[in-house]
C-alpha cells in the first residue's frame, strides 16, 4: 500500500467517518445473521465493512477476477440484498458522499462514500484487492 493509500486511510478512519462507516456494515451483517438465510449476506457485510474502514488503496472487484468460482444464485442474492439492506447502505453512503463533497478537503472522502454507495446494491461475490 503507497504512502498516499496509508495517509488517506488514516484521515478517513479519523475525519471521514470510516470508524462509522465500519460499525454501520458490522451492524448491517449482525442483523441479518440472526437468520440462517442471511448468513451468506451477513459474511458479505462484514467483508465490505472491512473495505469501508480502509478503502483507500483498495478497490472491489468480482470474486472471479481473483480466480474464485461464481457462486450460483449470487444474482439473485444481490436482488434479495436490495431489498434487504442495499437501500439503506446506499442512502446512508449517498448523503455523506454529498455532505463530504461540499469542501475540497472532503472530495477524496465523497468518492470514498460513493465507491460504497456503489457496491450497497451488490455486494455478495465482491473481494477487496489492492489498487495497481
Amino acid at each position: 500500500m503507497s504512502p498516499l493509500a496509508i495517509l488517506g486511510n488514516v484521515l478517513w478512519l479519523v475525519f471521514g467517518a470510516g470508524v462509522g462507516c465500519f460499525l454501520f456494515w458490522l451492524a448491517a451483517g449482525a442483523l441479518l445473521a440472526i437468520t440462517v438465510v442471511g448468513i451468506p449476506f451477513a459474511i458479505a457485510a462484514f467483508r465490505i465493512a472491512g473495505f469501508a474502514a480502509l478503502p483507500f488503496g483498495r478497490q472491489l472487484v468480482s470474486a472471479e477476477l481473483t480466480g474464485e468460482e461464481r457462486i450460483a444464485g449470487t444474482t439473485i442474492a444481490n436482488i434479495l440484498w436490495i431489498v434487504l439492506a442495499g437501500v439503506w447502505l446506499f442512502l446512508l453512503h449517498a448523503v455523506l458522499g454529498v455532505l463530504t463533497c461540499l469542501t475540497i478537503i472532503g472530495i477524496p472522502f465523497g468518492l470514498a462514500h460513493f465507491k460504497l454507495a456503489g457496491i450497497s446494491f451488490a455486494p455478495l461475490g465482491k473481494r477487496a484487492v489492492p489498487v495497481g
